[in-house]
């Protein structure tokens, strides 16, 4: 395994070059990192050449690192990850890129080279507000269509902006602002006071 491990990181050094960011070995699977302006061209690249060709896209999500670990996180917030499969060679990759610009980030679409990409890249605009530059139908899969933001961002009210009802009157659905009182449930757990203790048996 860890010969062939090494056969791919010497293809993708030879094919990429300077594009690569970052190249890190884990768990038995190559990561690479590359720069949001190189995406696409890398994409290509891993696609197309003979010594890689990772020819299925087998997901791509995104990913928010606004409170990754302990620490506070530098860097960018948003990122793409794609898993990416060789059928021909049997290997695996994962190709991350970090999105600039936190408020409104954007990358380039992957349609181009993996058809399959189209509805992850909507899951991911979807629920994390990355757009992809590109992509031929760029909307909501997951969501309402009236939804107010993303849901992984976690940035807006738990009870939503709006909520729906059938109105019998004008016989349509419609949509008005929430009439839940935001509050915060905290749990009430009654128990006796021996509970847990061992008690002899009768």
């Amino acid at each position: 395994m860890a010969a062939r491990i090494q056969l791919l990181k010497t293809a993708l050094e030879a094919a990429l070059g300077a594009r690569i960011v970052s190249l890190t070995e884990a768990l038995g699977e190559l990561a690479l990192v590359v720069k949001p302006e190189d995406y696409a061209a890398v994409a290509n690249a891993l696609h197309d050449t003979p010594s890689l060709r990772f020819e299925q896209l087998i997901d791509l999500c995104g990913v928010d690192y606004s409170q990754y670990g302990d620490r506070h996180w530098n860097a960018a917030r948003f990122a793409v990850v794609a898993q990416l499969l060789s059928v021909a060679h049997n290997w695996r990759l994962r190709l991350k890129v970090f999105v600039p610009d936190d408020e409104f980030p954007v990358v380039e679409s992957v349609t181009g080279v993996w058809a399959s990409a189209g509805w992850y890249e909507r899951e991911a605009f979807d629920l994390y507000g990355i757009m992809f530059s590109g992509h031929a139908d760029l909307r909501r899969i997951l969501t309402d269509y009236g939804f107010i933001g993303h849901p992984f961002r976690k940035d807006f009210p738990i009870s939503g902006n709006v909520e729906m009802r059938y109105d019998p009157e004008q016989k349509r659905v419609i949509y008005e602002p929430v009439s839940i009182e935001p509050r915060e449930v905290t749990p009430r757990i009654i128990r006796e006071e021996a509970f847990g203790e061992l008690r002899p048996r009768k």
